[in-house]
């Protein structure tokens, strides 16, 4: 008997209902070791949520990386495209600037009844293209600077600053003929000259050092393609 009540009450809680009637549950005793098992599975399913969140999170930045520098990277071949149309643009320009410059016929016509007829030197306006940056604008908002290397951030970086020089000719030729000098007949050749230096200065003599470093901006873009996604090179 002392035996039995010592077993009931190690395995049972009685609770009493009325009429005197006993109920009884059963509990499993539990030691230190299961409860153990238990926070070790609770903290093992914690780290390994964690761990996957970060790694989908970390596939997706690597995938979201890449279609960036894809982005970037064609829209240096466009550039590249419309700077080399540009240049022979702009050397049609110089020709025609040339030829007025020895022909008074053609002086008459540049200036006439107090207008300045563009058209005559530059028959397609005065920048023949235009250059994108909205990939790189993109990419930037993106953070891409943090994850690729230094030496790939400076090359882009000139690049696309050139090309914000080159977008600065329609200004500066238009600062020229916009002034009042330019109407005058007798300015002509100075001004002929002013836009001739201006396109050399901000185009011409720019566009194959710009044409070079959108090569190597691409050797290097396309470089991230052949190395594992998300490390930077050395």
């Amino acid at each position: 008997m002392k035996k039995e009540a010592n077993f009931q009450n190690e395995h049972a809680v009685e609770v009493l209902y009325p009429k005197n009637h006993k109920k009884k549950y059963v509990y499993p005793i539990r030691d230190w070791k299961e409860y153990l098992g238990e926070s070790f599975m609770i903290v093992f399913s914690v780290f390994l949520a964690l761990f996957l969140t970060e790694r989908v999170s970390k596939l997706h930045e690597r995938e979201n990386t890449k279609n960036l520098l894809k982005s970037i990277e064609a829209e240096l071949n466009h550039n590249k495209k419309a700077l080399l149309e540009m240049q022979d643009y702009n050397l049609v320009v110089f020709s025609k600037i040339d030829s007025v410059l020895v022909d008074k016929k053609l002086q008459k016509k540049l200036v006439s009844k107090d207008e300045f007829h563009l058209d005559v030197i530059a028959p397609h306006g005065i920048q023949y293209r235009f250059l994108d940056n909205d990939a790189w604008a993109i990419g930037k908002n993106n953070n891409i600077i943090s994850k690729i290397d230094i030496e790939t951030v400076s090359i882009l970086t000139k690049v696309y600053e050139n090309q914000d020089r080159i977008a600065k000719i329609e200004d500066e030729v238009a600062k020229v003929i916009f002034d009042r000098s330019s109407r005058d007949p007798r300015q002509v050749r100075k001004t002929l000259i002013l836009i001739k230096d201006i396109y050399r200065g901000w185009v011409v003599d720019r566009v194959p050092g710009l044409l070079s470093q959108m090569d190597s901006a691409i050797v290097k873009i396309e470089r991230y393609q052949l190395i594992v996604p998300g490390k930077k090179t050395e």
